[in-house]
């Protein structure tokens, strides 16, 4: 069985657990916004010493990688490289759009659907894809400004469940009686713990040094406003 470290930072929430196969062993979560830099390092250090004191060290690392809060996943990420050249172990990648999937699947529990998790970028934007009620991701990734014609088509003959922090604006816009909206359904280091356990079986590694979140899109700063001047 193998002891996996997971780390989620993509998007307002942080969070991050040790899990022995599919045992939870230390769990630690924040729901504050825009403290991932902070509060990342107690949650991993926290963890690692519990792992230390149980005997429970990882066997591999896991994190988010993506789309999702660029600094976020810029966070997750490092962190998660720092400590796999620190304790010599492999690196796991896990999509984010497949946590929030598996996050409800579980709690809807109907596999006939689809499963379209949602997570905000700007304006009427989101990045998506489409799973079905196993998992399999069968559209890719993108980045889709949602109107009143989005999923059109498909929700003629097809239930879909929208999910995830970027579904709630998407809620007027989508209106059809096969369209299910879920609430609260955030991407967690929990909803990770079976997905990384599966590719260490497989041996699915990324190369530590050279891997990088899918951003989908380029960082796009703003410039502070011009002091007044009185």
């Amino acid at each position: 069985m193998a002891v996996i470290l997971s780390i989620e930072t993509s998007t307002n929430i942080c969070s991050a657990l040790i899990a022995r196969d599919s045992e939870i062993l230390s769990e630690k979560i924040c729901t504050q916004p825009q403290n991932h830099a902070k509060q990342l390092p107690l949650f991993l250090e926290e963890i690692i010493n519990f792992a230390r004191q149980n005997s429970v060290m990882p066997d591999a690392v896991a994190v988010s990688a993506g789309p999702g809060s660029y600094t976020g996943l810029r966070i997750g990420v490092s962190s998660a490289k720092g400590l796999c050249y620190a304790l010599g172990i492999p690196l796991i990648a896990v999509d984010t759009l497949q946590i929030i999937a598996k996050e409800a699947i579980a709690k809807y529990g109907d596999n006939s659907l689809l499963y379209c998790p949602m997570i905000d970028a700007r304006r009427m934007e989101v990045y998506t894809a489409l799973f079905d009620g196993k998992l399999d991701k069968i559209t890719q990734t993108e980045a889709k400004i949602i109107d009143n014609q989005s999923f059109a088509d498909l929700l003629e003959t097809q239930k879909i469940l929208f999910c995830g922090n970027g579904s709630d604006k998407c809620r007027q816009t989508i209106v059809s009686d096969n369209a299910i909206f879920l609430d609260n359904i955030n991407p967690l280091s929990s909803n990770m713990v079976a997905i990384a356990q599966e590719k260490f079986a497989n041996g699915i590694f990324e190369d530590t040094a050279y891997f990088e979140p899918f951003y989908l899109k380029e960082f796009v700063g703003t410039k502070p406003k011009s002091p007044i001047v009185g």
